[in-house]
């Protein structure tokens, strides 16, 4: 059982690092931000925002006050942040929290948040794509063009839309996601329902990658200074079509029409649209000077974001009473609501469309580059097979783990449903933020005495700061996410003592 918590020291993974790396090291502090903002502005802050403030059937929801609860989740993902700089600095190696754990909790807690983060990123890409897929029809609808709803969307969503129709549902939304049980084609009596948009998207991104990490990397930087033009864009022209009375409007509730506790449900859902800053981490071992780069990545694209949301959610709920932004797409909603110049507002409604697209976009491909490093990590320490570590001989990158991830990933976006993955990645993503701090803790404790080229300030409070809080957030999340994510974890302890455990190689030197 002692074997089982064993760890691989700090110079055990530099060892490893000097003999069998074999990636580029080519991007710099301002390339990493990059990563960091590409990854966290996307499906969370153009698709989730709109149910944090309305609520649903499992939550209130926060109204006006939504700002209060980005300021709240940023707070908690402040001091997460803090802890994977630290240990980003002091151990620069691909693998994210994955890597923090075993070089502080063990093997055993290694591997629980290495198969835990397949949550965060490929399934959380899922999502992504999902959503990018809604913000394309969207961006081809402003054309004047409409793909046939069997191509575009899932089993579960084509089939709520049959039900909400019988009810009485009449927006154009619900009756075209209906139509692609009508209208698509039959297989064996089985409507042929597929949402191939999202398919094609993680493929694309999945060639990308695997053609280069700096090629990769410029192409995010690209999407990064366009997306964040385009929010710009919304807020410059929303501030002008702000009416103060829907911040505060009694007939609504007010401010916060649910109090703290509609504050709190919608912060842990609007945590997905924080979900990326830690993906800087996977690309430590492509970083030109990681002890002094990392650190500067991860905190600067929080600020980034934090400044961004905090603004935007101001602008959004001024914009429109927040009780009718609760839809896919709050922004485009909000303009659809707000009184002004409606060429202005076309004009903007086909901005943020396009907008949303590209950040969504620049999400896959962090995403898509992050999950196949992990891989590599967790097989370099025989905990996964050893074709995860095939580096392309002309490209230098994973290129096995990054096909295998982008198929996964690109057949359930085709058939999933966005609903069934979004809560699942955030309590997966914040259970792994719970660990990287515990694990700061105890690593001052075992290892003292070793260089820390960046020092979480106020060690050990802030580190339990950042537990508290993130499983505050935890708790806010639905019953049924709880029992899903421990299914997901016992099946990954069952692929550990099957396999994981007997070839690692940090047990085969005790």
């Amino acid at each position: 059982m002692s074997q089982l918590f064993a760890r691989k020291t700090v110079a055990d993974f530099k060892a490893d690092l000097a003999l069998r790396s074999g990636l580029k090291r080519t991007l710099n502090k301002w390339h990493l931000t990059a990563l960091g903002v590409g990854a966290t502005i996307g499906a969370g802050i153009f698709a989730t925002t709109g149910t944090a403030i309305v609520g649903d059937a499992a939550r209130p929801g926060a109204g006006p006050a939504i700002v209060l609860s980005f300021i709240l989740t940023a707070v908690a993902c402040g001091f997460a942040a803090l802890c994977y700089a630290e240990f980003a600095a002091m151990v620069p190696i691909s693998g994210s929290a994955y890597t923090y754990a075993y070089a502080s909790l063990g093997e055993l807690v290694a591997w629980i948040i290495g198969w835990d983060l397949v949550i965060e990123y490929a399934v959380g890409n899922i999502g992504v794509a999902i959503g990018w897929s809604g913000h394309f029809r969207e961006l081809l609808h402003q054309f004047g063009l409409d793909l046939p709803a069997w191509l575009a969307t899932d089993y579960r969503s084509a089939y709520d839309a049959v039900a909400a129709v019988a009810q009485g549902a009449t927006d154009a939304g619900t009756t075209y996601l209906a139509s692609a049980v009508s209208t698509a084609p039959v297989l064996l009596g089985i409507p042929v329902i597929a949402n191939i948009p999202a398919f094609l998207i993680v493929m694309l991104i999945t060639i990308v990658l695997v053609v280069g990490i700096r090629e990769s990397a410029n192409a995010n930087n690209a999407m990064v200074v366009l997306k964040i033009g385009i929010i710009l864009l919304f807020i410059i022209v929303g501030a002008f079509l702000i009416k103060p009375s829907n911040w505060t409007d009694p007939a609504q509730g007010g401010f916060a029409p649910n109090g703290f506790k509609g504050i709190s449900a919608a912060a842990a859902i609007i945590f997905f649209s924080y979900i990326g800053f830690d993906a800087v981490s996977t690309a430590a071992e492509e970083a030109e000077s990681p002890a002094r780069d990392m650190p500067f990545g991860i905190i600067m694209s929080l600020l980034i974001t934090t400044v961004l949301y905090i603004i935007l959610s101001i602008v959004l709920t001024g914009m429109a009473p927040w009780g009718q932004l609760g839809t896919p797409e709050p922004m485009i909603t909000a303009l659809s609501l707000a009184e002004g110049p409606p060429m202005l507002i076309n004009a903007s409604r086909f901005i943020i469309a396009l907008g949303a697209v590209i950040a969504m976009g620049s999400v896959l491909l962090v995403f898509q580059l992050g999950q196949p490093r992990i891989f590599f990590s967790m097989a370099r320490d025989g905990l996964l097979p050893q074709v995860f570590t095939k580096v392309h001989p002309r490209f230098k990158t994973p290129y096995f783990g990054t096909i295998l991830t982008g198929v996964f990933v690109a057949t359930f976006a085709a058939f999933a449903n966005i609903a069934e993955v979004v809560d699942l990645t955030n309590i997966g993503t914040l259970f792994a933020f719970m660990l990287v701090s515990i694990g700061v803790i105890v690593l001052r404790i075992k290892e003292p005495d070793r260089e820390r080229p960046f020092k979480v300030p106020g060690a050990p409070y802030t580190p339990l700061i950042s537990v508290v809080a993130t499983f505050y957030l935890m708790l806010n999340l639905p019953s049924i996410t709880w029992i899903r994510f421990g299914i997901w974890l016992l099946l990954g302890l069952g692929l550990y003592f099957a396999y994981g455990m007997r070839r690692s190689r940090l047990r085969g030197r005790k």
